[in-house]
């Protein structure tokens, strides 16, 4: 995986209503692999996800580094960090 240039943080919402983060250097495509089943075991038995947050970061290691910030929060503080990107979400296709 290529380190430099754009990364993004990304949040999904799967289908149980559970929260999935990870990076990208896509996320709207990442998603898109997510929802065929081959982005992460995780979310390969919870589809369909969306997309519902993303932040892009120079560096993957800036990027990876905010995911295990996330990783670490509460559902609540996800959902409010969620609710601040507002309009910007990009549905999943």
């Amino acid at each position: 995986m290529e380190a430099g240039g754009t990364w993004f943080c990304y949040m999904l919402e799967c289908g149980d209503g559970s929260l999935y983060v990870g990076v990208a250097k896509d996320p709207v495509r990442r998603a898109v692999r997510h929802n065929s089943g081959t982005g992460a075991k995780y979310t390969a038995s919870r589809r369909p996800v969306r997309l519902v947050w993303q932040e892009e970061h120079a560096s993957q290691r800036l990027a990876r580094s905010r995911e295990a910030e996330l990783k670490g929060w509460r559902r609540e503080k996800k959902l409010e960090l969620i609710a601040t990107f507002g309009s910007e979400i990009h549905p999943s296709p």
